[in-house]
Order: C-alpha cells, then sequence, then structure tokens
C-alpha cells in the first residue's frame, strides 16, 4: 500500500512539474511591462563594382541569383552594393574611416519599402561642414570618421547603393541621368532607368565605366573603408510623465546682468544662511524684496521699529562700485541712540563722477538685462527617446553663446510630424555610432509641426558645445529643422518656433536677435582659423562656411525671424 501512494505521488508530482508555466498567469499587475526595441545598426561594406556599373553576382531584388558575373575590370572605379534582404531600417548614410579624407565623388541609394516597391536612385549630400571643429577631440578621436548626410527613408528592407568617383566617364545609359531625384526623393526618375524596379536593368542602364586611358581621364581616389549604414530608431520608449516636455514658462523679470563672478544663466543662487539676510546696494534686504504669494492682512499692531543695522546706512546715488564711502566713522558702541533703520538724517557723501566708459558700459549692460522672452516648450530627450547609454559621458561647455546658427538636417521632408521622435533617434544613432561624435551633433532640432526638442545633453538653458558648424561651434549653439529647404520652402509653424526658441535662449545671454557679434574661426574652407569674423547673432550655417545649408527657402526666412525674435524680446 505505501508503495502504491508513493508511485501515484510521484505521478503526481511528475505531471504538475511537466504542466507549463503559462497554465498559472500571475495578476494582471504583476506581468511584465513591453520593454521598447532599441535602435541598431547595420554597416555593410560598399565593393567594387564591374565595369558596367553592376556586380552580377549579387542578388537581385526579385530573389533570384543573377548569371554568372562576367571577368570584372582590370581597374574598377565604381563601389557600391546590392542588399534585397536585410533586417528593417529607415536611414541610410555612407560613411569612411579618415574624417579629414573628402569623397570625390557622387553617393546613390534607393531603397525598398517594407512590402512595397523600391524608390529612384536618390543622392546623399555632403556633410563635413556639420561636424566637430577641426582641432576638437571629437573630431580628432579614434572614433571619429567621415561621412555623407543621412537620408530618412521610412521602413525598408532592401537597399543599393553606389559611389562613382570624379572623373569616371559615363556609358551609353546616360551615367548619372538615372538619379532623378535629390535628398527630398520628390524627382522622378531619369531616362537612364534609375527607378526601374529591376535593380539589373537600372544599375546597368545608369553605371558607367572608367574612361579609357588613351583618353586622359583618371578617377578620383575613394577613402578608404566605405561602407553603407542601415540605421533603425527603435521603438519609442515611454518617459516618465514629468519628464518628457519642459513646459512654456513666462519672461523672466529684468534683473541686472550677472557679474563675472555670478552663476551662469540657469544656475540655482547660492543659499544664503538662515537668519543672514543679504543686503543689496540700496539698503533693502533681497529676502523681503520678494514678492509675496498672497497680499497680507492689514495690521492692527503697532509696527515695531526696524532692525538695528551695524551702522547708519547711507543710500548712494550712484550704484555701483564708484560711489563714494560714507564720510562720517562707523558710530562707536558708546554712542547714544542709535537712529531708526533706515536712517533719515545721515548725510551722503557726493560720490565721485566714473568715467564715461564706464557709464555707457553699465548702461548697456542694464539695458540688456531688460530684454527676455518666454520660454517655449521643449519636447526633452527622455520625451523622444534618446537611449543615453550610447553617448560619452560628461560634456563640454562654452563660456557663452554669442550666435545661432540654422541648419537643415538633409535628410528629407518625407516624414510625418509623429515620425519626427523616431527620426531624431537614428540621426542620433548615426552621429555617435556611425560618425563617432561624443552626442548628437545639434542644440536643438525643430520639426514641420513646430514642435522644437532637445539635442545634445547638458541643459538647455547653459552654453553646450555641439557639432554643428564646422569652426564655430565654441560661442555658439545650432538649431537645425528637421528637412531639406533648397527647393522646397519650411512651414511657417517651423519659422515661428525658431523665432520663439532664439528669443529666448539668446534672450538669457542678453544678445539682440538682430544684432551683429563676432566669432573666431576655428578653421574652414571660408575662414582661416583665427580669423574675427563678423556674423548675424541668428546666422545661416552657409554665413560661416561655404555651404548651401539651410537651404536657400529657410535662408531667406531668417530676417524674419530676427525680427519677430526681436520682438518677443520686447525690443
Amino acid at each position: 500500500m505505501r508503495a502504491y501512494l508513493a508511485s501515484s505521488i510521484g505521478v503526481a508530482c511528475t505531471a504538475a512539474l511537466a504542466l507549463p508555466l503559462a497554465v498559472y498567469p500571475g495578476p494582471a499587475h504583476a506581468r511584465a511591462a513591453p520593454i521598447a526595441a532599441p535602435g541598431s545598426t547595420q554597416s555593410l561594406p560598399l565593393l567594387p563594382l564591374a565595369a558596367d556599373g553592376l556586380d552580377r553576382s549579387v542578388t537581385a531584388p526579385g530573389g533570384d541569383a543573377t548569371a554568372p558575373a562576367p571577368a570584372p575590370a582590370p581597374a574598377p572605379a565604381d563601389r557600391g552594393i546590392a542588399a534585397p534582404r536585410v533586417r528593417p531600417f529607415s536611414l541610410v548614410g555612407v560613411v569612411w574611416d579618415q574624417p579629414s579624407a573628402d569623397l570625390r565623388g557622387r553617393v546613390q541609394v534607393r531603397t525598398r519599402a517594407v512590402g512595397g516597391a523600391w524608390s529612384p536612385w536618390r543622392e546623399l549630400l555632403p556633410y563635413g561642414d556639420e561636424a566637430p571643429d577641426p582641432d576638437s577631440p571629437e573630431l580628432r578621436g579614434v572614433r571619429a570618421h567621415g561621412g555623407t548626410a543621412p537620408l530618412w527613408v521610412g521602413a525598408s528592407d532592401g537597399v543599393q547603393a553606389r559611389v562613382r568617383p570624379e572623373g569616371v566617364v559615363a556609358g551609353d545609359g546616360g551615367g548619372g541621368a538615372g538619379a532623378g531625384a535629390g535628398a527630398d526623393g520628390d524627382g522622378g526618375a531619369g531616362a537612364g532607368g534609375g527607378a526601374s524596379a529591376d535593380a539589373g536593368a537600372g544599375a546597368a542602364a545608369d553605371g558607367g565605366a572608367v574612361a579609357d586611358a588613351g583618353a586622359g581621364a583618371r578617377a578620383a581616389a575613394l577613402p578608404s573603408g566605405l561602407r553603407l549604414e542601415l540605421i533603425d530608431p527603435g521603438e519609442t520608449p515611454a518617459p516618465p510623465p514629468d519628464r518628457a516636455v519642459l513646459r512654456a514658462l513666462p519672461a523672466h523679470p529684468a534683473h541686472p546682468a550677472p557679474t563675472a563672478g555670478g552663476a551662469a544663466p540657469g544656475a540655482r543662487p547660492s543659499a544664503e544662511a538662515p537668519g543672514k539676510p543679504s543686503w543689496g546696494p540700496s539698503g533693502v534686504s533681497r529676502r523681503s524684496a520678494r514678492p509675496s504669494p498672497r497680499p497680507s492682512r492689514p495690521s492692527i499692531r503697532p509696527s515695531k521699529p526696524p532692525v538695528k543695522p551695524p551702522w547708519p546706512s547711507v543710500r548712494p546715488s550712484w550704484p555701483s562700485r564708484w560711489s563714494a564711502k560714507p564720510s562720517s566713522p562707523r558710530p562707536s558702541r558708546s554712542s547714544a541712540k542709535p537712529l531708526p533703520y533706515p536712517s533719515t538724517h545721515a548725510t551722503p557723501a557726493t560720490p565721485s563722477t566714473p568715467p564715461v566708459d564706464v557709464l555707457a558700459e553699465e548702461a548697456t549692460k542694464a539695458n540688456a538685462a531688460r530684454y527676455s522672452a518666454p520660454r517655449p516648450s521643449i519636447v526633452t530627450r527622455a520625451g523622444w527617446g534618446a537611449d543615453e547609454k550610447i553617448r560619452e559621458t560628461g560634456h563640454v561647455y562654452s563660456k557663452t553663446v554669442k550666435v545661432a546658427f540654422i541648419h537643415h538636417t538633409v535628410t528629407g521632408n518625407k516624414y510625418s510630424c509623429s515620425q519626427a521622435p523616431s527620426v531624431l533617434r537614428s540621426i542620433y544613432r548615426y552621429h555617435v555610432k556611425s560618425l563617432g561624435w561624443r552626442d548628437y551633433g545639434y542644440n536643438f532640432t525643430i520639426d514641420k509641426c513646430g514642435k522644437i526638442y532637445e539635442g545634445r545633453s547638458g541643459g538647455v538653458t547653459k552654453a553646450v558645445r555641439g557639432a554643428h558648424t564646422l569652426g564655430f561651434n565654441t560661442n555658439s549653439m545650432g538649431v537645425a529643422v528637421l528637412g531639406t529647404f533648397s527647393a522646397k520652402k519650411p512651414s511657417a509653424k517651423a519659422v515661428k518656433a525658431i523665432a520663439k526658441l532664439t528669443a529666448w535662449k539668446l534672450g538669457l545671454f542678453k544678445r539682440n536677435p538682430r544684432g551683429t557679434t563676432h566669432l573666431v574661426s576655428g578653421g574652414g574652407n571660408k575662414y582661416k582659423k583665427g580669423a574675427n569674423v563678423k556674423l548675424h547673432v541668428i546666422a545661416g550655417h552657409r554665413d560661416g562656411f561655404a555651404t548651401e545649408c539651410p537651404g536657400k527657402d529657410l535662408y531667406k526666412k531668417l530676417g524674419s525671424v530676427r525680427k519677430t525674435a526681436a520682438r518677443l524680446q520686447g525690443r
């Protein structure tokens, strides 16, 4: 009997252990919440292509292997790749080993939407002008690479890319005619068949051969380590409700400009010792000068005499370091009953007259302190899902912010406002993981709906040094509008957001949006290193570098941006 019971218990225990755990779900609140999928990067090397512009050993988009490749050309010039089956991605770019190397050639890509058709060939634009300064550790580090501007293509799972060096003569197919679309992807395919769904036909028709040596043409050397970067932004994580957005705030009241030893804009004031109020130049306690949160009730008690000061107060008529000291010595303890504070009998001494230049300087500071603008609503890095683990720790700051450089991201205009956080996460990953920068390059970014996003970490009120305007990243900030505005006008909401953001941020550093200032160049293709350059306080990227950025249609709007920003500051 005991043996029977033992065997029965053993069978029951074995059956219980064999049951799947899903049969016993815990309470709903105990289940693990779904975790947002992190982003990822696929890096594909760009290999030499055959003389007709297509390596026929690769698989065509149809999925079937093509015929065996013919013998490759002795000295192939073009490089590229055809990858019809890859993990989903949404942004593409091309990078190479050395950030100082120039890509003297034309980069084109075409992508296949998930479950859709192939796009036309589109061009990836240069990106060497939006980078850390030449002498910065961020650009000279071992992780830094050169690269093109990234291009937002939306959810895709197939890609083709080709790089054609300068000096290559096109074949009968028309050379680059197939690249009918630029970075925005709005154009149609050219006569060369660049928009054909068949990779072999399109690439072969558009392909060019290296010019015959007898013609004397030589292809430019391409930089080493060319590879195609495919960026998946991942899913947007849900940020804590109190960290997603910095709410709009009213303008700060007028206050004196901070002295050299004062706190930086946005810093908390130093704590005063309890019971020891700090006295301003007028003899009024800063603590008592704060506005009461509610109106006080009229008191029926007789007012007490003011607290006795250590010595009679003398109110100078010139509240600055040029004020003269009281002529009367400090009264001794054995003197008669002290006068109530503030003294109405003390005779102030006549202050000495400060120099004219000091008068003008202090008047300018007092004038600048009058102007400020409300802080606009800003989506924080947590709000758009920045992965703080991939960037470098710590921050690099400038002394001040003198210029706001306006950019366009040249990532194309085919994105919805709901996709903007995904675009930002893709650019962020491309800047850090593909180009090797310490963080996202721009200080702020604005989408087509006028929403403002925090960019490089370090504090929205501080002078964080970014990587946006080669040679002028010190003492400046970079504001990028998502999109390409070479032939398309920016939205009115985006232009208004630029004015709101610059009015507020430049106001923290006492800058007039309609004014001019000077920056020292760190070196570039427009100004040599060390040049003292006069710039608008709100400037376009092309003002500091020979580039098309921020696009002619956005650049035309900067005059109205300056005017609106100045008005928001009360000027």
